[in-house]
């Protein structure tokens, strides 16, 4: 008997420690809670890569840190949505809002335009909250326990009961938040189908969402609401509606939804629901939800002898292909930027480009990672040049909404080009490239006729100028490419005219007036809020805006070392902004240096640029360990649809596309022991680095398979043949 008992925990013991040394999977890694406090403004739900839905909990608040829906801080929840941005510093979506409930739901008496689904918000518990890639489940206080997954084009939502009694599930299509505004909605349920089709008016001005519903069940009541109050028929119509579907459960009994969503018409969604999910088993979707994240991030395979860095590692790759998002149907149907439906039987349409943030490194990693979805994204954007009469500058549900500077989907494509990635139109794409620059809208005019911005002329003077050249001398390489040489010497001319806003006297970029006189009252360290030379930030953060021509930088400083001893000041700055009206998106300091916030994202790797690869190292790796950590708040500024993370992810790598559109990768200090980058053919480009530690920061030499490299960079060509490089690391600064 004793025997058989030893026997017994013996093998309850092997067990456990199997379980326990069971291999972790990438998706194991991903942890969708960080950056959800904060400013980081990520969501925590059920997506897929690049999906259409994204179905996650909405706290009902509005404001800034809850652009997405969802902050940590809050402890109640007003519904589950189906789409949701991720990291945005504004807020739209959160549409198609479902909230079960074995309370009776109360009405809205006093305001015809409150959401019923914010009068009856439920409290929770985090210790009650859990997700992983592609799932999400909360218990609510209001007797049910809810559990969401994806697909692409749908959502699956389980509602266990706990206790006896009527589940009501309400679906609320008045729900709004920040921006949001329904304008025409309506909700039909027949033949055992819930249909609907919410059009708003928000961040994107005219935005349709179409929706189609099936239940597990069939309810036993069905009740309409208009304006919060009870509504007698068999459909609702109106700005501010919603319905309630009633059922009768027991404790334990689970109710299922699933929903399509399509922004072309209700058939197309109910299409997408069936043909995406056509079973009612939730945990084959979760599991197949799973699966398909664990695809993905299986494109590039790390390892580190510290866990926490590879939930840091995975959940920046996870969190960088949440967006662009799927924007045709599996039929090929799509939603233009000109309102009209159009079809794509030849590429996967896409929204939500958040230009001004990707095009500097989520883009890039795309070529890396996604190479198949690069030329759908660029075939995209080439449509909406199209439909809109120019290529997108921030776009989102096929509305433009000219949202920050420049015209950035030049770099995007422009880097498609240098990298020789196939399949769109070249000459197109730059067609469209020079129309976007030749526009007479947001300064350009005056960008072309005084070779600079005046700052009595143009909000934000300072930064459009930056901007344009560097957009400018992408299209000349665009040029270089089709052989359009005198294209190429006017905008390699242009790419100069930031020489123009340089003051030698104060060493920064500076605000010039028409007449050729300097802004007076300049304080470099002054930011307010858009409101004057420079997009969120100031002259500290926006001097070093000049990546295609660091030499020509160099220069105006009046060489290397008065260059080095500046930018080396822009971290050792005991005071980073200044100003009443501060652009809030500062954040993430050393010195004056903003992680937070895009525009200085390649500062810390200008060192390497200009020579001095060991202030680079040590930079890098104080931004990764100090700005990106585990916790809730382990982003220290706005996501902005992946662009955060993929800054995050290539440094940990020890390569970072300082110019986005070179074809180049400058070389850092790898974080990551390993990193093995998936390419196409069972083909792989290995990264790793030797005597890797906290202490080990910097990079002694460097072997591009196997032989000393004598260089600062790697090329896109060079990953994509395969093969490997060999960082050595020393405690010992070069």
């Amino acid at each position: 008997m004793k025997r058989s008992c030893l026997l017994l925990i013996i093998l309850s013991l092997l067990f456990t420690s199997c379980r326990d040394n069971k291999e972790k999977t990438p998706a194991d890694y991903v942890d969708p809670f960080i950056g959800t406090d904060y400013h980081g403004h990520v969501f925590p739900g059920a997506a897929l890569p690049f999906g259409m839905v994204q179905l996650s909990p909405d706290n009902g608040t509005s404001g800034w840190d809850w652009c997405s829906g969802y902050h940590y801080s809050d402890s109640v929840i007003a519904g589950f949505g189906h789409t949701h941005l991720s990291g945005t510093g504004i807020g739209d979506l959160a549409d198609i809002v479902f909230l079960p409930s074995m309370k009776e739901f109360n009405g809205v008496n006093d305001d015809e335009t409150a959401s019923m689904a914010k009068n009856n918000r439920s409290v929770f518990d985090h210790a009650n909250e859990e997700a992983e890639p592609g799932y999400y489940s909360v218990e609510l206080d209001n007797g049910v326990k809810v559990e969401l997954t994806a697909t692409e084009r749908a959502g699956m939502q389980k509602y266990i009961a706990q206790n006896n009694g009527s589940m009501n599930v309400l679906i609320d299509l008045g729900f709004a938040i920040n921006w949001d505004k329904p304008v025409d909605c309506s909700l039909d349920y027949r033949d055992g189908v819930l249909h609907g089709k919410r059009i708003s008016s928000g961040w994107a001005k005219r935005q349709y969402q179409y929706f189609a519903s099936r239940f597990s069940a069939e309810p036993d009541e069905i009740r309409y609401f208009v304006n919060g109050m009870p509504h007698d028929g068999e459909s609702a119509e109106g700005t501010n509606i919603a319905m309630v579907l009633t059922f009768n459960v027991n404790d334990g009994d689970e109710i299922l939804v699933k929903t399509g969503l399509s922004a072309v018409d209700s058939k197309g969604a109910l299409a997408n629901l069936d043909r995406e999910i056509i079973h009612w088993n939730f945990e084959t979707t979760r599991k197949q939800a799973l699966e398909t994240w664990n695809d993905q991030l299986s494109a590039i395979s790390a390892n580190s002898h510290d866990p926490d860095i590879l939930t840091v590692f995975y959940t920046a790759l996870y969190h960088s292909m949440l967006a662009p998002c799927i924007y045709s149907d599996t039929d090929g149907r799509y939603r233009g930027a000109d309102g009209n439906i159009h079809q794509s039987d030849d590429f996967v349409n896409y929204t939500v480009f958040s230009l001004w943030d990707t095009f500097r490194s989520a883009h890039p990693l795309f070529t890396l990672t996604e190479p198949g979805r690069v030329t759908d994204m660029v075939n995209a954007m080439l449509k909406i040049y199209e439909q809109q009469g120019k290529l997108p500058v921030w776009s989102l549900m096929a509305n433009e909404t000219n949202t920050m500077i420049g015209y950035h989907a030049v770099p995007v494509i422009a880097d498609a080009m240098v990298k020789n990635i196939k399949g769109f139109d070249y000459e197109k794409a730059y067609q469209a490239a020079l129309h976007s620059s030749m526009l007479d809208e947001e300064g350009l005019d005056h960008y072309r006729d005084y070779k600079y911005i005046p700052a009595d002329l143009e909000n934000e003077s300072v930064s459009k100028t930056l901007e344009y050249c560097y957009d400018d001398w992408c299209i000349a390489m665009m040029a270089d490419i089709l052989g359009k040489e005198d294209d190429y010497n006017y905008y390699m001319e242009r790419a100069s005219y930031y020489r123009n806003l340089f003051d030698p006297e104060s060493g920064f970029m500076r605000g010039k007036l028409e007449n050729g006189e300097w802004k007076e009252d300049f304080d470099p360290l002054f930011s307010s809020h858009r409101q004057d030379e420079y997009t969120e930030g100031n002259a500290w953060q926006y001097t070093w805006f000049v990546p295609h021509d660091v030499e020509g930088l160099i220069d105006l400083f009046g060489g290397r070392d008065a260059f080095l001893l500046k930018l080396d000041s822009l971290f050792l700055q005991e005071k980073g902004v200044r100003g009443e009206n501060a652009s809030s998106d500062i954040s993430g300091l050393i010195g004056a240096y903003a992680h937070g916030n895009e525009p200085g994202h390649h500062t810390a790797y200008m060192f390497t640029v200009a020579g001095k690869p060991g202030r680079t190292e040590e930079l890098v790796r104080r931004i990764m360990t100090e700005m990106y950590h585990t916790g809730k708040d382990g982003l220290c500024g706005n996501e902005d649809c992946g662009q955060m993370s993929a800054w995050y992810v290539l440094s940990a790598m020890g390569i970072y596309p300082f110019n986005p559109a070179d074809g180049k990768f400058v070389l850092g200090s790898p974080l990551l022991d390993e990193a093995v980058i998936s390419l196409d053919g069972d083909n792989e480009f290995v990264i790793r680095a030797e005597n890797n530690s906290k202490e080990n920061i910097y990079v002694d030499r460097v072997l591009l398979n196997g032989k000393e490299l004598e260089r600062n960079y790697i090329t896109y060509s060079e990953i994509m043949k395969g093969g490997s490089l060999l960082f050595k690391m020393s405690k010992e600064k070069k």
